[in-house]
């Protein structure tokens, strides 16, 4: 067996209703930290601050004894100018903890800002690879949606310029404290609901196949998140209020974002990152409009995965053989964008033919994903993809 090393959060709590209980939740954390009362820089995203839900949380906290200081200036695909915007708030404020109640872009922003509020670095030294030397503040982070996995990564992705994205990676990031309470996702629209959790799918498949720091623990997580996922797609596609579902899809993606944390995404993400940022494409629509696409290109070196991914989900006939089982995977795939109500091609989402060669220009910049792929991809292979997907 090769060596490795698996790393996530110090703790996490999955229960539908839990973030009500925001101080209680606290408590261990802040007795670590030497803290009775803290002063808490929440991070939200804009439609959770005016919910009951919230209102009750930031009371509770305050019936505890916390000073609390809400901000929701949080946007998809993140820039810079955003992330210093906050931490000046965050610095203001001079906050404790930092806890964020949203979906992938704010959780990322709110990693950054545990970092950037303790002054010792700045945001462009941050860049890449375990390049965070600052220590941070204590961080809790609850996800609305079950796609990103956000919540349990040490990963925050920046919109760097017009459409370009560049990414921090570090154990720094990780949270003190992931909650997983799914009744933030009980009101989620069906198309957001879809395009979060085939995202959630994409980091399972990518982290099982992953060609750089495959190992065991991220191998036995990714399977049961795919199974968790794949079990309830459609069910809480069809029934928005089926709470268990609904838990069981957080879950999920918990624990695929456990498994790409240690085994790392590549191309499905590098090729969607430009559609993203170029078009503005919500980042899970964008990872389910090229995934079968990417798939197929890398069948030829990752053929026995994907044919135990299959057996995994019980896909294919009894006696098949591995290509057979490999092509039903990715067959099985490329139907959960038509079977969810999502876009199934570029051309859908408003990309037109003559925009594929620079998305594929751009998709090479992605080099700390495009590693990690099974199979290498050139800018003329990336361009095949998108053609595939259009």
């Amino acid at each position: 067996m090769a060596p490795f090393e698996f790393r996530t959060v110090n703790r996490i709590v999955c229960e539908s209703g839990s973030s009500l209980r925001m101080a209680d939740m606290l408590t261990p954390l802040l007795t670590q930290h030497r803290l009775k009362t803290a002063r808490v820089f929440m991070l939200v995203d804009p439609f959770i601050a005016g919910t009951e839900a919230f209102k009750s949380i930031c009371e509770n906290l305050a019936t505890a004894g916390h000073a609390i200081h809400s901000c929701n200036d949080v946007e998809p695909d993140p820039p810079e100018a955003l992330v210093h915007r906050v931490t000046s708030l965050a610095k203001e404020f001079k906050a404790d903890v930092v806890v964020a109640i949203g979906g992938g872009s704010t959780l990322d922003v709110a990693k950054l800002i545990a970092v950037l509020a303790r002054g010792k670095q700045e945001l462009k030294t941050m860049y890449g690879v375990g390049n965070v030397t600052s220590d941070r503040l204590p961080l809790v982070l609850v996800p609305t949606t079950a796609g990103t996995g956000s919540e349990v990564t040490p990963i925050s992705i920046v919109t760097t310029g017009v459409d370009t994205k560049m990414g921090v990676v570090s154990p720094v990031l990780y949270g003190d404290l992931a909650i997983l309470d799914a009744d933030w996702t009980l009101s989620l629209p069906q198309h957001v609901t879809a395009a979060t959790g085939i995202d959630a799918m994409v980091h399972a498949i990518e982290a099982y196949t992953s060609k750089r720091l495959k190992n065991p623990y991220a191998d036995f997580l990714a399977c049961e998140a795919l199974r968790l996922l794949a079990a309830n797609l459609h069910t809480v596609c069809q029934e928005p209020g089926n709470r268990e579902a609904r838990q069981a899809m957080m879950l999920g993606s918990c624990m695929a974002g456990q498994a790409f944390a240690n085994a790392p995404v590549g191309a499905v993400h590098a090729l969607a990152y430009p559609i993203g940022g170029i078009f503005h494409v919500p980042h899970g629509l964008s990872n389910s409009l090229v995934l079968p696409h990417v798939l197929r290109f890398n069948l030829p070196a990752a053929e026995q995965q994907y044919a135990e991914l299959a057996q995994v989900l019980k896909l294919g006939h009894h006696g098949d053989n591995t290509e057979q089982l490999a092509r039903a995977f990715i067959d099985y795939t490329a139907t959960l964008s038509p079977s969810t109500g999502l876009p199934v091609g570029l051309r859908e989402v408003g990309i037109g033919e003559n925009d594929l060669p620079v998305m594929a220009s751009a998709a090479m910049l992605q080099t700390r994903l495009l590693s990690n792929n099974p199979r290498d991809v050139n800018e003329a292979q990336a361009l095949a993809i998108y053609q595939a997907a259009y």
